[in-house]
């Protein structure tokens, strides 16, 4: 089974360079004009899952609360420190998770369209 989480977003160039940019993932695939949609995929090659963002004419109506997030999980420290690096470089400060659980295991950053984005510690 392969998985796919779409978005429609205001902030379509944001939204590439942050993901792309903070948790090195590449675009996929994109596209103009399909129906009156751009959009893009991001994700990493050769995996089961990956990311869309579209815009079009219609505004979206977002209301994103403090629990709902996307969790990437690095797979090792230095992969983890190497966001944690990126973030610093690319001036994104981190924010305070609503769950302590978050809090304890994670690292939050809030996306262009304000939505929590959690990278996970691995235990060493």
């Amino acid at each position: 089974m392969k998985f796919r989480q779409a978005r429609h977003t205001n902030h379509l160039e944001p939204i590439i360079n942050f993901y792309v940019g903070l948790f090195d993932l590449e675009v996929l695939g994109e596209f103009k004009d399909h129906k009156g949609y751009d959009g893009v995929f991001i994700g990493l090659p050769n995996k089961d899952w990956h990311l869309e963002f579209t815009v079009s004419w219609e505004q979206p109506l977002h209301r994103p609360d403090e629990d709902d997030l996307l969790v990437f999980y690095p797979e090792t420290l230095e992969e983890y420190d190497l966001i944690l690096k990126r973030m610093s470089l690319l001036n994104i400060k981190a924010s305070r998770p609503k769950n302590p659980y978050w809090r304890q295991y994670g690292t939050m950053v809030v996306d262009p369209d304000g939505f929590g984005v959690i990278f996970v510690r691995p235990k060493a």
